[in-house]
């Protein structure tokens, strides 16, 4: 993590560092050239000699946390995860004939409903939630709210339709993003959207999705996109398989354009891992903010274990 520092020019104590192992080395050698190697003295029969990597581990310890100390009275700057208060998520789930596919057990529909029930509730309780649908068109099944009951009871009835508009789609969740409620504390600020738009076909009807993934782009709205389903997928069509693979390419071309991330999926247990992950990307922000505290953390550390080290030496312990 790259840091910026509050104080940089207290970082010039640093240059401590390599003069103290200087000197810890130059001592080392010319203790080594005063010793005589073969006079014993009576105290070196009685008392056991002291082993040589517990004076390393003391003084290699000390100089990092001389080395972490100053690092932290510089007060440190870095980039961290910190959890938003706000949010607007739509989901965009398609509905469309091939989520009927039984590739994913029970099937490509119902196991993305299970997920996506699992999803709602690891978002933050502040957040808004939309469901849209699409097939051949879409619609703002439930507009930006805070009630997670309404969604999941939604999420339960979505029926199959045929085609697949995910172009339209992605429009119908720009619209539904529009409906978020403003903030009451401060209704002049727009809170951050995402759409986390779940397919695993190709678009056949409506307008061209790289098109609403660049109006998506202009407002700011990232799409996160889940390609759900396998090679292998097929529906039956008047006693006839049609196969019905998953297009991953067409997805992540709307995820690269609107500027969010793609993700794919070959069963219930995958899809329930990319939602968990998209819930923590969308859940948190980085901010820039001071990591003194962390440095200190360190600089202890250190300070404790060549405390140890010493306290060994002067035992004689192990």
């Amino acid at each position: 993590m790259p840091l910026d520092f509050m104080r940089p020019e207290r970082l010039w104590w640093l240059v401590m560092i390599p003069l103290l192992v200087g000197l810890y080395v130059f001592l080392l050698w010319r203790r080594r050239r005063r010793s005589r190697p073969h006079a014993i003295t009576n105290l070196d029969r009685v008392l056991p000699k002291q082993q040589a990597w517990k004076r390393h581990v003391a003084v290699g310890a000390a100089v990092l946390a001389l080395a972490a100390l100053n690092v932290a009275f510089a007060q440190p700057k870095g980039e961290v995860s910190v959890p938003r208060e706000r949010a607007t998520i739509v989901m965009a789930i398609d509905v469309s004939r091939s989520m009927i596919a039984e590739d994913v057990a029970p099937n490509r529909l119902a196991a993305a409903k299970s997920a996506a029930q699992d999803f709602l509730q690891m978002l933050p309780s502040g957040f808004n939630v939309a469901l849209v649908s699409f097939a051949g068109t879409a619609a703002v099944v439930v507009p930006p709210t805070t009630d997670r009951g309404v969604v999941s009871a939604a999420i339960e009835n979505l029926q199959v339709a045929p085609s697949t508009a995910i172009g339209e789609g992605i429009y119908s969740s720009l619209d539904a993003m529009a409906q978020a409620p403003p903030d009451p504390n401060d209704p002049k600020s727009t809170a951050p959207g995402a759409i986390v738009l779940l397919s695993d076909g190709y678009t056949n009807v409506g307008r061209p999705s790289d098109q609403a993934a660049q109006q998506s782009k202009k407002q700011n709205i990232p799409i996160y996109t889940i390609a759900y389903g396998t090679e292998n997928g097929y529906v039956e069509n008047e006693g006839r398989r049609e196969p019905v693979p998953v297009n991953p390419a067409e997805l992540a071309q709307i995820s690269r354009i609107s500027g969010g991330k793609a993700f794919t999926a070959g069963s219930s247990g995958q899809l329930k891992d990319v939602y968990s992950s998209i819930a923590h990307q969308v859940g948190y922000m980085k901010v820039d903010q001071e990591v003194t505290e962390a440095y200190a953390g360190y600089a202890l550390g250190f300070a404790v274990l060549a405390a140890i080290a010493v306290i060994s030496l002067g035992a004689r312990w192990p």
